[in-house]
Formats: structure tokens, C-alpha cells, sequence
């Protein structure tokens, strides 16, 4: 039992954290089928390559906040779809670089594309009011994600 709240009751912000969990998966899958079938980790991973060049893997577990054995995961999954390839480090032979395939952009400008209509069309559904709303909890969300408008 938390603090302020008796058997029987729900702690509002265990309801809160609760609704926001579900709401935030569900958007997750509505945006993944138009990610040509690719997680939230495995389309962040494919921009951060895209935008900032070819990377050793190290560099993209440390943006992507994830641990070494993910990322190797993740970057075995692009690279098995032909989104990503491999190449040799020239400054270290003993490391490797992973670079963005022609094929991992289009996709990626696809799926940016593709999710931007959904969020449209999303949002085309809600009033004014509550778009002003998601806006103001979005600037939240971000502030307590540390995210960076740039990091987009």
C-alpha cells in the first residue's frame, strides 16, 4: 500500500503510470506496422547510424543507451535485412564499423513518412483542446526522457 491510500484503493499515480504504459504500447504498435516491421529499438538504432555515419558498435549501444549484447542483436537484425552493413575500421583493424545500406535510408525515410501520416491522422481525431493537451504532457515526456529536440 502506498502512502495516502487504503486497502481497496489504487494509488492515482499507479493508475496514471498504468494508462500511460498502455497507451504508449499501443501507439508503439500502431507505429511499428508502419516501420516496415521493425521494433522502436531497431528504427532508433537505423537513425542514429543513418545520421550520425558509420559507428562501431560500442559508440551505438552508448546513444542508444543499451547494453553491448543488444546492440548486437539489433545491428545482426539490420544487417540481416540489408538495412545496415559492416565494415572495417581504418583507424582500429581490430573494430568494426556499421554503416547504413542505401536500402536502411530509404526505409528509414519510408517509416518517418509513413508514421508522420499516422500521428496525423491520429491527432486529426482528438479537439483542439486535446491536442494542446498531448502537447504540453509531450514537452513533460520529453523533459523526463532526456530527450534533445535534436536527438530526432
Amino acid at each position: 500500500m502506498t502512502k495516502g491510500t487504503s486497502a481497496g484503493q489504487v494509488d492515482p499515480d499507479d493508475d496514471l503510470a498504468g494508462r500511460l504504459a498502455l497507451a504508449i504500447g499501443r501507439l508503439n504498435r500502431r507505429m511499428r506496422s508502419s516501420a516496415g516491421g521493425l521494433s522502436h529499438g531497431q528504427l532508433s538504432a537505423l537513425s542514429s547510424i543513418a545520421r550520425k555515419g558509420p559507428l562501431r558498435p560500442s559508440e551505438l549501444a552508448a546513444i542508444e543507451v543499451v547494453a553491448a549484447p543488444t546492440i548486437t542483436r539489433v545491428v545482426a537484425d539490420l544487417e540481416a535485412r540489408g538495412l545496415v552493413a559492416r565494415q572495417p575500421d581504418t583507424d582500429d583493424r581490430r573494430s568494426i564499423l556499421v554503416a547504413a545500406t542505401d536500402a536502411g535510408v530509404e526505409l528509414l525515410l519510408r517509416a518517418r513518412s509513413d508514421r508522420a501520416r499516422a500521428v496525423v491522422a491520429l491527432l486529426a481525431e482528438r479537439t483542439p483542446e486535446e491536442v494542446d493537451a498531448i502537447r504540453a504532457a509531450l514537452t513533460a515526456l520529453e523533459a523526463a526522457a532526456n530527450i534533445d529536440r535534436t536527438d530526432r
